[in-house]
C-alpha cells in the first residue's frame, strides 16, 4: 500500500500507526508506506516498527503542493518552498528519490459537469496538459477514498499520459485498510528497491476488494 495515514503524525487520521501496520498485515499485503501529511520518520523509527512487527514499512510523505498532492520516496525531512512543484521536484531528484501524483481526479474533476456532453473530455484534456503530472514517476490511479466515477477519470488521465499507474488505500481508518494496492514486477525488500522500481514503471494498480492478491 504506497498511501496511508496514521494518528499523530497525520492529525485527521484516525488509527495509531501500529493498527495500521497490524490491520495491513492481517490482510495480506507484503509491506505498507508511511506517507503522512508533510511529516517525515526517521530512518530509526521505521527500523523498529518493521522489527516490532516482522512487516515491511518504507517511509514516505503526501507533499501538499500548489499543483496538488504528491506521494514522495526518499526525503528525510520537510523544507520551505516544498509547496511549489519545481521546488519539490528538485528536491527529489537530488535525493535521487520518486514521486507520484496522488489522488490525481481532485481539483481537476468535478462530478455534476461532467455528465454534460464534452464536459468530461474537456476537464480530461486540460489535465492531461498540466505539467505537475510530468515531474511525477506516475499517478495513483486508485485511490481507496476516492468513487469509483473520479478513479475512472485518474485512470483516463494515466492512460492520455501514457503513464505508469499506482494505487493506494489513503486509508485513515481501520477500515479503509486494504482496499486497493500497488502490484511490484519485482520483489520490493526496502526503500531503495521502491524507489528504483518507481523509476522503471514496474507497478501496476490493484483493487483487492475484487481480487484477492498479495501486493505491496
Amino acid at each position: 500500500d504506497l498511501h496511508t495515514h496514521s494518528y499523530p503524525h497525520s492529525d485527521d487520521s484516525f488509527m495509531s500507526v501500529d493498527e495500521l501496520i497490524e490491520g495491513s498485515k492481517s490482510l495480506g499485503l507484503d509491506g505498507i508506506c508511511l506517507t503522512d501529511h508533510d511529516a517525515f520518520w526517521t530512518e530509526d523509527q521505521i527500523k523498529k516498527l518493521s522489527n516490532r512487527h516482522d512487516f515491511l514499512v518504507i517511509p514516505g510523505c503526501e507533499i501538499n503542493t500548489e499543483a496538488g498532492h504528491v506521494l514522495v520516496f526518499g526525503l528525510t525531512k520537510y523544507e520551505f518552498g516544498m509547496h511549489k512543484p519545481e521546488f519539490l521536484q528538485a528536491s527529489v531528484d537530488k535525493a535521487g528519490g520518486a514521486m507520484i501524483a496522488a489522488h490525481p481526479y481532485r481539483r481537476r474533476f468535478i462530478e455534476e459537469p461532467a455528465e454534460k456532453p464534452g464536459v468530461r473530455d474537456e476537464m480530461l484534456e486540460r489535465a492531461g496538459g498540466d505539467e505537475f503530472f510530468q515531474m511525477c514517476q506516475g499517478l495513483e490511479a486508485l485511490n481507496g477514498r476516492g468513487l469509483t466515477i473520479q478513479n475512472q477519470f485518474s485512470r483516463d488521465l494515466g492512460g492520455l499520459l501514457s503513464v505508469s499507474m499506482s494505487a493506494g488505500s489513503d486509508a485513515h481508518k481501520v477500515e479503509q485498510i486494504g482496499t486497493v494496492a500497488t502490484e511490484f514486477q519485482r520483489p520490493v525488500t526496502g526503500l531503495a528497491d521502491l524507489i528504483c522500481e518507481l523509476k522503471e514503471g514496474r507497478f501496476q494498480p490493484v483493487d483487492l476488494r475484487q481480487k484477492s492478491v498479495r501486493s505491496t
